[in-house]
């Protein structure tokens, strides 16, 4: 067996290769793509001789994704995706200096595969559909926190200098492009001032908005009244600021559209898709995201509670001495976590098992988040049985164990 580290750079890679009792047997600086494989296919060959078969080369690299980690999984090596933080904690066992360096993240990487290989995780073997939906829903999901930080930048700058705006476009969402292209064309309280009903409501019928001239009367009286004001550049400077904030979120939201669009085609192509929308609270959006996350080898998680504490919707336990505490899982997949609590949010309207889940949980005086934490633990649980046996959801059968008594 050969063990091997590969600490990836955006150009290149540097890695060790180890034998089983570590042995240090190559270490090289290689190129990234298809001169670099090579390269490290060279490696191989010429230390584990022509009788290795490839399942016998084990890669730990800090990545799962990239055309470099599916040329190492397509050539039938066993590749492990390291978290950076615990290739530093691994590290700490060579001294607690903090030193770095390529090489050394190199062999700590080789050392962990061939120490710790059993308590590592595989990158998963997602089908090309799957991999397909992971990419448009994690740059659709991009797209949206990206619109949320400029708006959010937008709203502080408005209220430096033009509350009455954040106000006035209040009803309509300031990240909606109609109140967009308002402020842009009329982007400081003099101008805003100046626009009449018939030019506000042809911006709200472009974007075909219902009671156009009510919310064009209210718009104009908000953005009417008085407020304080500040000198005439320092306005003109703030209106600047503000418009190449709305024009960037208008374009967001352009693009955000797209990918959405790109993330119902991918995820209904899948052959999972109907499971994933036959469970309560999931729709084509948060089924992509799930599944994106979670992936789609049928072999990556063993039972349902390893797919659970992959979630991070399981709690962890911590016992010391005569301390002993049940908390939430705080380090996980932040993508997952948010799917899955917008499934969970949902699930409380459209199954009455879920629900009734909820509410014992309340009932035992659990609070909002860990309640909705829990149910979310419940759907995956139920999910992992739907994938594993290939059947839809049912909502008898998923909550008969939390069935209500009937009363004598």
């Amino acid at each position: 067996m050969l063990l091997i580290g590969d600490d990836w750079a955006e150009d290149h890679h540097d890695v060790e290769v180890q034998d089983e009792s570590g042995r240090k047997l190559a270490a090289a600086n290689l190129p990234e793509g298809v001169a670099g494989i090579a390269k490290l296919h060279g490696l191989i060959a010429r230390h584990g001789g022509e009788g290795l078969d490839p399942g016998e080369v084990v890669v730990g690299i800090e990545t799962d994704r990239g055309s470099w980690v599916q040329a190492l999984i397509a050539s039938g090596y066993q590749v492990f995706a390291i978290n950076p933080r615990q290739v530093n904690r691994f590290k700490e066992r060579y001294g607690s200096s903090g030193a770095k360096s390529d090489k050394g993240d190199a062999h700590a990487l080789a050392d962990m595969v061939r120490i710790d290989r059993a308590q590592l995780r595989p990158v998963a073997g997602d089908s090309e559909r799957g991999q397909a939906v992971k990419v448009v829903a994690r740059a659709h999901q991009t797209l949206i926190w990206e619109r949320t930080r400029t708006f959010q930048r937008l709203r502080t700058t408005l209220r430096e200098y033009f509350p009455a705006a954040l106000h006035a476009y209040a009803d309509l969402a300031l990240t909606s492009t109609d109140a967009l292209e308002l402020l842009v064309k009329a982007p400081t309280p003099a101008t805003a001032a100046k626009l009449t009903r018939t030019q506000i409501a042809a911006v709200l019928t472009r974007h075909r908005r219902h009671n156009r001239d009510a919310k064009a009367a209210a718009i104009q009286s908000a953005l009417r009244e008085r407020q304080l004001g500040l000198p005439e550049p320092v306005t003109a400077a703030y209106a600047a600021a503000a418009t190449a904030h709305a024009r960037l979120i208008i374009a967001l939201n352009e693009q955000i559209a797209v990918m959405e669009e790109q993330v119902r085609a991918h995820f209904l192509a899948h052959p999972d898709a109907e499971i994933y929308l036959s469970m309560p609270g999931i729709g084509e959006i948060v089924g992509a995201r799930v599944l994106a996350e979670f992936g789609d080898d049928p072999t990556r998680y063993a039972s349902a509670k390893a797919r659970k504490n992959y979630a991070g919707t399981s709690p962890i336990t911590r016992a010391s001495g005569k301390s002993h505490t049940v908390q939430a899982r705080y380090v996980r997949n932040n993508r997952l976590a948010d799917a899955l609590q917008a499934q969970a949010f949902s699930a409380l309207r459209a199954s009455p098992g879920a629900r009734s889940y909820y509410d014992k949980q309340r009932a035992r005086e659990a609070g909002y988040n860990p309640a909705l934490r829990q149910l979310g633990n419940r759907l995956v649980g139920i999910l992992h049985g739907c994938l594993k046996t290939r059947t839809r959801y049912d909502e008898a059968t998923a909550w008969s164990h939390h069935a209500q008594p009937h009363a004598a």
